[in-house]
């Protein structure tokens, strides 16, 4: 097992970080679109100065055709008009590191857009072209090629390629798309493409950003060949299926070195990690952390705790996992309960008849689990305020590529990214700062008045002051930094671990009130929780002496 000691010269801030997910257009809209943009970032960032962050992940702010919400990047250095510009950009970070907020950018290194120069380079060049080398084309199969090379599909639904038509009119080649046909998939063998993230990573570098959230991680390389898939129909459930053909493989460990060579250099100038946080999806975590070896990503999403099922033998096996052999390599675990594409924990929590209480009071336990775990953990904007998912937005109203491409609502993400509610009684709920009749870009629902961030403030059982006082603890206890966890013996429905001297954080998965591995009054409950008493779907931290 490798293991590395972190560098004494080098600040690792990011370790135990809690990083906050900002999903720019659903956060604060400072102009009166209905969109959020950098200036409203900015404004909020008292607010999560408050909540007790230590840093922010900006989703991406480029300029972009927005058929993906702008993961489909037509310039990787700039700012689209939507957003703001490079000098709100640059206001923006200097407000965070006045704040002593980190700042990470969603870098998108798998596919490009459409309109990115390179691409339309390559439609107006010929078959075998230096232009069309950057990305994937290839002649079709079957007569005058008009069946795809092969047989693969995209994430979002439908194949994924695309045949180009020529300048003179003529049906042409195809190129790869795992995404949308909108999204074309980079050829990261060719030096071009790599020497151009180069470019980009010290262009952002040098505007003082403090490191990257790096979008399909896992992906970049295809098998050489493009052979077809053996089990087609495997790879057709889209978004969360995975290609091993197209996903995870070897050659993608290499950019990674080279990314963090980068990264490397800047932190040997002036003592402070750049962070480079990978999107990894694999199939365990043993390919987990290969990605966090030493040499490679500081640290990768842990997805598994936001894919398992409300059940305590999920949980444990999915942590003991992590703990093995991801924190084995010497990084980190990063975990994380919600993001911009899973339902959210209430919703998902809960039963469909009673989602405000039962899944409610799971979500509030597995954040105290979460933020008990060592290692780093990513909130996903309006996860402190207790949000349900949106599951009734009608079908005129969805943006998500996935419903366009399949027809199906099955999997689409409009519902966790409705805009924020931060005030009022009545849509815009203070999202935009401009009258009441501006529209946001997804319409909020009436019941987001419960949930708005000046009401969760007010009432201190709210999540937000849960969330709060979770990180405050997370910030001031020694126990909660990088020390080693033990788990303890409980009652079936109940997970309780130990953190350095004297911590105890305990989980009841079970519905009906428990024993609680302690017999004193919690330091912090998810509920209310007398002396030694869990209660059912709730969680507690407590300082003792008297560990079992």
């Amino acid at each position: 097992m490798i293991h590395k000691h972190p560098d004494t010269r080098i600040h690792h801030w990011w370790r135990d970080a809690v990083i906050y997910q900002v999903y720019v257009r659903s956060f604060l809209d400072s102009t009166g679109d209905g969109i959020g943009d950098l200036a409203g970032v900015r404004a909020g960032l008292p607010y999560l100065k408050k909540l007790g962050v230590d840093g922010i992940w900006l989703s991406p702010f480029y300029p972009s055709p927005q058929h993906d919400h702008g993961y489909d990047v037509a310039d990787y250095c700039g700012v689209d008009p939507l957003f703001g510009d490079l000098d709100e950009f640059d206001l923006l970070m200097d407000a965070a590191h006045r704040l002593g907020i980190k700042v990470l950018l969603d870098i998108v290194p798998n596919h490009s857009s459409v309109q990115h120069p390179w691409f339309q380079a390559a439609l107006a060049a010929p078959a075998g072209s230096a232009a069309r080398a950057r990305y994937h084309f290839a002649d079709g199969k079957g007569v005058n090629g008009a069946e795809p090379p092969n047989n693969w599909h995209a994430m979002f639904g439908g194949p994924a390629w695309t045949r180009v038509v020529d300048p003179d009119g003529s049906p042409g080649q195809w190129y790869l798309h795992m995404f949308t046909p909108e999204q074309p998939d980079w050829n990261w063998l060719d030096l071009d493409v790599v020497t151009e993230f180069d470019r980009v990573l010290r262009f952002w570098l040098d505007r003082g950003v403090d490191g990257f959230r790096i979008d399909v991680a896992a992906g970049l390389f295809k098998a050489p060949g493009l052979p077809d898939s053996p089990d087609p129909e495997a790879d057709a459930r889209t978004r969360d299926s995975v290609n091993p053909l197209a996903w995870n493989q070897p050659a993608v460990h290499d950019v990674w070195r080279r990314w963090r060579a980068i990264c490397d250099q800047y932190a040997e100038r002036d003592g402070l990690e750049r962070l480079l946080v990978g999107e990894v999806s694999v199939p365990t975590a043993s390919e987990h952390a290969k990605y966090v070896r030493p040499d490679e990503l500081h640290q990768a999403f842990f997805f598994d705790l936001l894919s398992a099922a409300w059940d305590p033998d999920a949980f444990r096996k999915a942590i003991t996992e992590a703990m093995t052999d991801i924190a084995g390599t010497g990084s980190t675990v990063t975990w994380v309960l919600n993001n911009h594409d899973q339902v959210r924990t209430v919703t998902r929590y809960g039963d469909p008849g009673n989602v405000s209480g039962l899944g409610a009071g799971r979500a509030r336990a597995a954040a105290l689990m979460m933020l008990a775990l060592p290692g780093a953990a990513y909130i996903y904007q309006g996860e402190e305020l207790g949000l349900p998912e949106v599951v009734d937005l009608a079908n005129d109203v969805l943006t998500d590529p996935i419903f366009h491409r399949t027809g199906s609502r099955a999997r689409i993400r409009d519902g966790c990214r409705v805009p924020l509610p931060w005030s009022g009684q009545v849509s815009p709920f203070g999202f935009s700062t401009s009258l009441q009749d501006v529209k946001p870009w997804l319409p909020q629902p009436a019941w987001f008045a419960e949930h708005a961030t000046d009401r969760a403030i007010a009432d201190t059982r709210s999540f937000w002051h849960l969330y709060r006082s979770a990180l405050q603890l997370r910030a001031s206890l020694p126990q909660l930094g990088e020390g080693e966890m033990r788990w303890l013996d409980t009652s079936p429905d109940v997970l309780a671990f130990t953190r350095g001297n004297g911590f105890v954080c305990a989980v009841n998965f079970g519905t009906a009130p428990t024993p609680a591995p302690i017999n004193e009054t919690p330091i912090l409950a998810s509920t209310e929780c007398p002396p030694g008493v869990l209660p059912g779907s709730s969680a507690a931290w407590w300082i003792t002496r008297d560990l079992p």
